[in-house]
């Protein structure tokens, strides 16, 4: 009897143990097979620093994220390969239809629509001159006019194809500013300067008979922006599409005439002797744009705001007992970014902590926080802020990241009082 609970006792430790080994291996095997869908975490792997966007979709912040719908599409793409031209054709044809333009493409980003859009209007008509552009434009039309206050940074996208400005200011500088040179002009869409409005600027470059673009990167939400520009009469419209429409980071959209489309395709990838070899995009990003697109017109402008301003509300009350804080909901005043941001002030004297000192700190924090670019700089961008201003870009943050950010800023903030 003695041997026997001996025995059921040592059998019980040893299954025990067994079981133990089974649950462990298990565990192993779920770790493993969780990776093989979810892939290794190479952020960590490389030691990249991961961070919560409280600033905006700012490409230097890898923009923004993908919804899962999006992702899904871009994972299950990655699986087989296609012809990429048929690819690009049925994409930019389904997307016409779904945006009510004429023609469109995915480009590798806003800048490389602007590119292309440009190289469009260079070469339509003259295939030879693809082989041509940057180099040698003898020949060709090559003036781009452009208001002086609507001249920033991504002009370059445009004189990559050899192109040259011809700045104007007031209306009938525009009206005599054509030429038999001018081939295009282009509008900034999100300018905060500029005397010219969309409506005379498309007008008086078709009484001439010259198309002109509109660079969108950044302007939606809101969703009817992806027509509005082109139903308003503008040739070809380049958004991002790695911004509001939360597609991959490296596509964007070229919208417009069915010949200028058709033209910028010739002048992209895969076609190797073009200025748009190097843009290329890939099955993944096509499908990834496509997706994406559908997945922004499934939401309403509505919505998306009341969600921006319940996240923007969840922060401000976390911070609501600093002394002297007051809090406001802003959305700028300009076509770009058009959305609720969180603006942050307080008396200096009883917080002492510069908004600027408050970025660095958020930065150096873990988790890393990064806040809107415009917190501790003077009026711009379309927002009311200052020197004093905290600005908190709501929109990319993910659930419960708003919680995070409102308890770091209420730390900083009241170390800085002394609380």
């Amino acid at each position: 009897m003695e041997w026997n609970r001996t025995r059921r006792g040592f059998l019980g430790c040893v299954n025990s143990a067994v079981a133990g080994v089974g649950l462990a291996g298990g565990t192993r095997r779920a770790e493993a097979a969780r990776q093989a869908v979810e892939g290794e975490d190479y952020y960590d792997k490389l030691g990249v620093t991961k961070i919560i966007n409280a600033a905006g979709t700012y490409t230097a912040l890898t923009g923004s994220i993908m919804p899962p719908s999006v992702q899904a599409a871009v994972a299950r793409a990655a699986r087989h390969p296609v012809r990429l031209q048929e690819l690009q054709k049925a994409a930019g044809e389904y997307l016409a239809r779904q945006l009510k333009c004429e023609g469109a493409m995915v480009t590798a980003g806003a800048a490389s629509a602007l590119t292309l859009g440009t190289a469009a209007a260079m070469t339509l008509g003259n295939r030879p001159a693809i082989h041509n552009i940057p180099t040698d434009v003898s020949g060709l039309k090559d003036e781009v006019i452009v208001q002086k206050g609507h001249r920033y940074e991504y002009d370059h996208a445009i004189r990559n194809c050899g192109a040259r400005f011809v700045e104007v200011v007031t209306l009938a500088d525009y009206e005599a500013a054509f030429t038999a040179r001018t081939v295009m002009t282009n509008f900034f869409n999100a300018a905060e300067h500029g005397e010219i409005s969309r409506q005379d600027w498309v007008r008086v470059a078709h009484s001439h008979g010259v198309p002109c673009m509109n660079d969108a990167a950044a302007d939606v939400p809101p969703i009817s922006n992806l027509w509005n520009y082109t139903q308003m009469g503008f040739d070809v419209v380049a958004f991002s599409g790695g911004k509001g429409m939360r597609g991959p980071q490296n596509a964007g959209l070229l919208l417009g005439r069915k010949d200028l489309i058709a033209a910028a395709v010739q002048n992209n990838n895969p076609n190797s002797d073009s200025v748009g070899r190097g843009m290329k995009v890939s099955k993944e990003q096509i499908v990834g744009m496509v997706a994406a697109v559908d997945w922004f017109l499934s939401q309403t402008d509505a919505a998306m705001e009341a969600e921006f301003r319940r996240r923007a509300e969840r922060i401000a009350a976390q911070v609501k007992a600093i002394p002297t804080l007051e809090s406001q909901v802003a959305i700028p005043n300009v076509a770009a970014n058009a959305v609720p941001h969180l603006l942050l002030r307080y008396d200096p004297q009883r917080v002492k902590i510069r908004p600027a000192e408050v970025m660095a700190e958020l930065r150096r924090g873990t988790p890393s926080i990064e806040l809107n670019p415009m917190t501790g700089r003077k009026a711009g961008a379309g927002l009311p802020c200052d020197e004093n201003t905290i600005v908190v870009g709501v929109w990319m943050l993910e659930p419960g990241e708003d919680l995070i950010v409102g308890r770091r800023l209420k730390e900083v903030l009241g170390k800085a009082t002394g609380a």
